[in-house]
């Protein structure tokens, strides 16, 4: 109560009769807003710089699995870079003003990393399959010509569908009337119609997350089987011990992997299930709502590299190396980063 009872009301540009209204927090709130924010971007462009800068060095790390981890850490790395500040200030300050060009900029590359995101984690679901189901394929199916293409594909119809959308105009295709009714100076939201959200949530989010999580419960179904066989004293002998330990390093990667997809389903569930009912239902749901649905699905960005710290012992090694230095000295790229 005391928050709102300490607020301004007045205009983004008061030069402007079409302005947007701006609502001005006291300082004891812009100041921690602007701290835990600015902390958020520097933990995600440096988290997944890292990631990216370990993936391309170290020779060890160039496999499949790992080139869609990169593709998903450049996704997260444009997001924290392009994304996100601009946001912050449109959170804080509660109005818009980058123009309204780069705010068509702004909302096709937030929509795109996160098309982008959904589908390299679908893919790496795929990749996981293979790799725990399918051993004897996974070599020839899952090549790094293959996640190649896969990867092209999977950014160039994000692409499409982010500035498509939004430069194109479908978003408001059929709610032009209302959209122009509330259009003003110093505002900068995604306003969707009911068949545009509903459209591109379906298509964007639910059925690839409902296709992942059923692959994933597969392979789960798999591993368990796998590892009833390994412990048969029968069939444990027909494998020695640099299988198993392939084994077990599959089964270790596809966990941590899993974790990531449930993450990334987690944060962004909030603001998919708003996107689909506000239009629906007329609009109600207030702009500070989605604009904290918004953030913490952003905030899935900041925790990737979290999660590869916590369950990679080759991050954590190869974050030490790039810390100190050692990555400019001859012959870095082919440090061993764990044992094969």
């Amino acid at each position: 109560m005391k928050l709102y009872s300490s607020t301004k009301m007045t205009l983004c540009y008061t030069h402007l009769n079409n302005s947007c209204p701006k609502i001005i927090y006291p300082l004891f709130v812009r100041v921690p807003l602007y701290a835990f924010f600015v902390t958020a971007v520097i933990f995600t462009v440096c988290g997944n710089l890292l990631v990216i800068i370990s993936i391309v060095h170290f020779k060890q790390l160039h496999t499949p699995t790992n080139y869609l981890v990169l593709s998903l850490a450049v996704a997260d790395l444009l997001l924290g870079a392009i994304v996100m500040p601009p946001s912050m200030i449109r959170s804080v300050e509660t109005c818009w003003y980058l123009g309204k060009w780069f705010c068509k900029i702004h909302s096709s590359t937030d929509v795109m990393c996160c098309t982008a995101s959904i589908l390299n984690l679908s893919l790496i679901s795929i990749d996981r399959y293979y790799a725990v189901g399918r051993p004897l394929q996974y070599q020839t199916k899952i090549t790094s010509n293959a996640i190649a293409v896969m990867i092209t594909i999977s950014w160039g119809i994000s692409a499409a569908v982010g500035f498509g959308m939004v430069f194109l105009e479908l978003n408001i295709l059929g709610i032009e009337e209302l959209y122009n009714s509330i259009a003003c100076e110093g505002r900068c939201v995604l306003l969707q119609s009911a068949m545009s959200s509903t459209v591109s949530s379906v298509l964007s989010f639910y059925i690839p997350g409902v296709i992942m999580l059923s692959i994933y419960l597969k392979i789960y179904l798999i591993a368990q089987r796998q590892a009833q066989l390994i412990q048969d004293s029968n069939v444990h002998s027909r494998f020695n011990g640099k299988n198993s330990a392939v084994s077990k390093m599959e089964r270790k990667a596809t966990r941590t992997l899993a974790i990531i997809m449930g993450v990334f389903l987690s944060l962004w569930l909030p603001f998919f299930v708003c996107n689909v009912i506000d239009p629906i239902i007329g609009y109600p749901i207030p702009d500070l709502v989605f604009d904290f649905v918004v953030w913490v699905g952003y905030f899935n960005s900041t925790f990737n590299p979290i999660v590869y710290a916590l369950f990679y012992s080759w991050f954590r090694k190869a974050f030490q190396i790039i810390l100190q230095g050692k990555i400019f000295q001859p012959g870095s790229s082919n440090i061993r980063l764990f044992s094969e």
